[in-house]
């Protein structure tokens, strides 16, 4: 593998490259397309970071955009720009990251000159709109938290960014944690031949990092805040004070609620919501990863790809609304090699997902609760999203028949 001497020198401050590095930089750098799909805390920004750069680096961009990294949420945009910045600056290549929430005016101005977009897929929109962004341009797209990017919600915007590049021309690099049936169909059809990289036996069904221990209780939903402050009394003895822990609620509404209880009874907490400013909800952030404040609220806004250094505990305080998803929201502990805990309270209204969860925990040899098998280990078919369970799997070329009424 030959890579430009000032990348070494660069990645020499890790002491190896992880697995999906390893498997994945030969195809990226021989010009394949490549879907990975490895552990939360595994590695994979610096898997299509490094690629990206030695690209450019051999394609001479100038000042021209040709590579796009897409992200579901803000703050994973700016943490993967921050990374490819870093990488970026040791070889004079200019990245820059446009997101929602802050003005656009700024983000115009840094985009002149830019070889790399790390963007969220409204603002990239806007931009595309306004003609800032010429996406014929882009010859390197890559999309991280994929099963994510590929869902209902930024599906259409998707489809809209591969089909304003050239497609004969461009590269797709996808990397993700969870990769569900549910997406697979539609990644295929934006790749071209691509090479898969799985790490571990990722295939077959869901996977949690296997360095987490999790724990699951069963409740009545009445008695989850009693029970929170019970386990963080525990968790944040006088010797463990300054460790952190990860509170997950579901809605803006409970986070802010939740927020607000832990803040009367004398916890140092913030808050990261969709109800927040930008600025108030990278202030949050920054304060958790520098340990000034311990305790941090979120909605699934802070469940994807965040690298947050020394989570010791994951708390699900609701059960998010699908497998994939729990399986992203504890994967903030237990990165890069170190152990993790998660704690989840799981309440009937959740029991349509109780087979799912079981599933996750028998995979990664976990207890599993009697409370939990009580609810029963069946998985909840997919259902289409217009039709619900009514919907039929038919194929629509199929000509219609012909029936004649005498």
């Amino acid at each position: 593998m030959v890579l430009d001497p000032r990348v070494l020198k660069f990645l020499n401050k890790y002491p190896a490259p992880t697995p999906i590095q390893s498997a994945s930089w030969p195809a990226l750098l021989a010009g394949r397309d490549v879907v990975g799909v490895a552990e939360t805390g595994s590695g994979k920004t610096m898997a299509f970071a490094v690629p990206a750069i030695s690209y450019l680096i051999s394609n001479n961009p100038g000042k021209k955009t040709s590579v796009l990294i897409i992200s579901p949420t803000r703050e994973l945009a700016l943490q993967i720009h921050e990374n490819l910045d870093d990488l970026g600056k040791s070889v004079g290549i200019k990245s820059v990251c446009v997101y929602g929430g802050v003005p656009k005016d700024v983000q115009r101005r840094e985009l002149k000159g830019a070889n790399i977009v790390v963007a969220t897929p409204g603002r990239l929109i806007d931009f595309v709109n306004d003609g800032v962004i010429d996406l014929a341009a882009i010859t390197y797209l890559v999309l991280d938290e994929a099963d994510r990017m590929l869902e209902k919600g930024f599906e259409d915007d998707i489809k809209r960014v591969m089909n304003a590049t050239d497609a004969k021309k461009r590269k797709t690099i996808m990397f993700t944690a969870t990769w569900p049936q549910s997406v697979r169909e539609l990644a295929s059809q934006f790749l071209n031949d691509p090479v898969k990289v799985m790490i571990g036996d990722r295939e077959s069904e869901l996977k949690a990092n296997t360095r987490i221990s999790q724990t699951v209780e069963v409740m009545d939903p009445r008695d989850k805040e009693q029970r929170l402050l019970q386990v963080l009394k525990q968790f944040q003895s006088s010797n463990s004070k300054s460790d952190r822990i990860l509170i997950f609620a579901l809605y803006k509404k409970e986070a802010a609620r939740v927020e607000q209880t832990l803040q009367r009874r004398g916890y140092n907490v913030a808050a990261i919501h969709g109800d927040l400013s930008q600025i108030q909800r990278q202030t949050a952030l920054e304060n958790f990863k520098n340990g000034s404040c311990p305790l941090l609220l979120a909605t699934d806004v802070a469940a994807r790809g965040l690298d947050i250094p020394a989570v010791k505990l994951v708390i699900n305080l609701t059960f998010p609304l699908t497998a994939e998803d729990y399986v992203h929201r504890i994967g903030r502990t237990g990165r890069a090699g170190q152990t993790g805990k998660a704690i989840t309270f799981f309440t009937e209204h959740e029991k349509h997902l109780s087979g799912a969860l079981i599933n996750v925990l028998r995979s990664a040899d976990q207890p599993v609760p009697e409370e939990l098998l009580k609810f029963g280990g069946h998985t909840k078919k997919k259902e289409h999203s217009a039709y619900g369970a009514f919907y039929k799997d038919i194929d629509p070329n199929q000509k219609a028949k012909k029936i004649v009424f005498e």
